[in-house]
């Protein structure tokens, strides 16, 4: 696909869309250049133009004028995903979300709310705790991330294993499609089975069918109560396999996470927190249970300890104040800048069917021995999802770029031979493109490229993405 470059006259028909006050140059060296990249490695590519629209409709007069014009424009959020969705690879237009920023209505009644899409997640979240009601996906960067982005790669988060992911709260959708055209994509019920599913279509679309204006979220009730437990291992596998037997046990924590000794140790020293590690210690899982009574999360936690007790565990922590809890979280929730800070490093979100965890971790570290590749992973034990971390270390230049891709390649081949898949919440985007016929057969891929093409038969909205 060729795209036009942005003429003079171009830039001045786009300006007077949403105000020169709203448009950004690359000649405005340090404002612009938040804009050329996001959270994955260290990856850069400046766009010809930001724009800052206010609205659907400006947002849609500026998809009119590029898509009749062959003008790329890439979606973009707050700038926090991990697979390179929102870099501009084609130039063209950087298309920010950040001025739709407003909670349109809670409505308590029908436990509902309408957003616009630059709303914090964790703004969010709070805005509707205060009313009793719960918004459960809490992605890491929840205190950063917007709503919109959310979606567009439904993210899920610590809490999924038993509240689900973003896909699961989403009830209708505004979208702008790359023709212009303004659109809702279902109605606002729990129940629809009127036509397909276009609401479900847009989540998980990665910016690539059309931009977000609107979001329409069911909410639940909050679970006032919960309790918060560290648990050491003696083995990285016997702490994966405690994941599926706490369920079969009959408990479905509302997190499950683990933690393998180096990821806690680095998130330990970035914090500066005082966790003393004893060094037989291999890995950690951390389990929170939430409800309404604590007599009866007491109760799941004497169940949850009858399982614990049948593998090598150390001393378990039962965290006995607020700050103890958010601390336990603030440690898990900083491991990935834990890792940044320490190395240069990809980080490949795999997934596989939990029962599958301890195989997955296990041939992690045998592929990392064959391609000579420190990893460090961690997760969302409960829904199987593991975050590998590659580090550079010591690695020659030449093995990381050169060998280090065939590494990858059989982590994410072990992932669907387990039944798994190469991403569970982070998105293919522009890093993960590579591999994507490693998880999708043709006919998947000859599917999903015709629904890209009736959506964007010129191809303009977030090019050189997941295909």
């Amino acid at each position: 696909m060729k795209f036009n470059p942005i003429t003079p006259e171009a830039l001045e028909a786009l300006s007077a869309i949403v105000g020169q006050e709203h448009v950004l140059l690359p000649a405005a060296a340090d404002d612009m250049l938040r804009y050329t990249h996001d959270e994955t490695e260290d990856l850069r590519y400046e766009p010809e133009v930001v724009l800052k629209p206010a609205n659907a409709a400006e947002i849609s007069r500026i998809m009119q004028y590029c898509n009749e014009n062959y003008i790329p424009v890439t979606p973009r959020g707050a700038g926090t995903g991990l697979s390179g969705g929102a870099l501009a690879v084609h130039k063209g237009v950087i298309l920010s979300t950040e001025r739709l920023n407003s909670i349109i209505e809670i409505d308590e009644h029908n436990l509902q709310a309408t957003v616009e899409p630059g709303v914090i997640t964790q703004v969010f979240q709070e805005a509707v705790i205060a009313r009793g009601l719960y918004y459960p996906p809490d992605p890491s960067s929840r205190g950063s991330c917007f709503l919109g982005g959310n979606l567009s790669e439904s993210s899920g988060g610590p809490r999924a294993v038993k509240y689900g992911v973003t896909k699961d709260y989403v009830l209708n959708v505004e979208v702008v499609l790359p023709t212009g055209e303004i659109t809702w994509t279902g109605a606002n019920v729990l129940k629809n089975a009127t036509g397909y599913n276009l609401t479900q279509l847009m989540v998980g679309s990665e910016g690539t069918l059309g931009i977000i204006t609107k979001i329409v979220f069911k909410l639940i009730p909050y679970p006032p109560q919960n309790l918060v437990m560290l648990v050491p291992f003696r083995s990285e596998e016997q702490a994966c396999a405690a994941v599926s037997r706490i369920f079969m046990a009959g408990i479905v924590p509302s997190a499950l996470e683990f933690m393998e000794r180096e990821a806690i140790v680095w998130a330990t020293r970035y914090l500066g927190l005082d966790l003393s590690l004893p060094e037989d210690i291999a890995a950690h899982l951390l389990i929170e249970l939430d409800g309404n009574d604590m007599d009866l999360l007491f109760k799941d936690a004497e169940r949850v300890y009858e399982v614990l007790e049948t593998f090598d565990v150390g001393d378990i922590l039962v965290a006995d104040t607020e700050k103890q809890k958010n601390d336990l979280w603030l440690l898990r929730r900083n491991v990935a800048h834990a890792v940044k800070g320490n190395s240069i490093y990809k980080e490949e979100d795999t997934v596989v069917p939990r029962a599958e965890l301890p195989k997955l971790l296990r041939g992690v570290k045998e592929i990392g021995a064959k391609y000579n590749f420190k990893s460090v992973c961690y997760g969302h034990a409960g829904d199987g999802n593991l975050h590998i971390n590659i580090v550079k270390g010591d690695m020659s230049d030449e093995d990381w770029n050169d060998k280090l891709p065939e590494g990858i390649k059989e982590i994410f081949k072990l992932c669907v031979s387990l039944g798994g898949t190469i991403s569970g919440e982070h998105g293919i985007g522009l890093v993960q493109r590579q591999y994507i016929n490693i998880a999708l057969n043709e006919v998947q891929l000859r599917l999903m490229r015709g629904i890209k093409d009736l959506f964007d038969p010129r191809g303009i909205l977030n090019p050189g993405k997941i295909f």
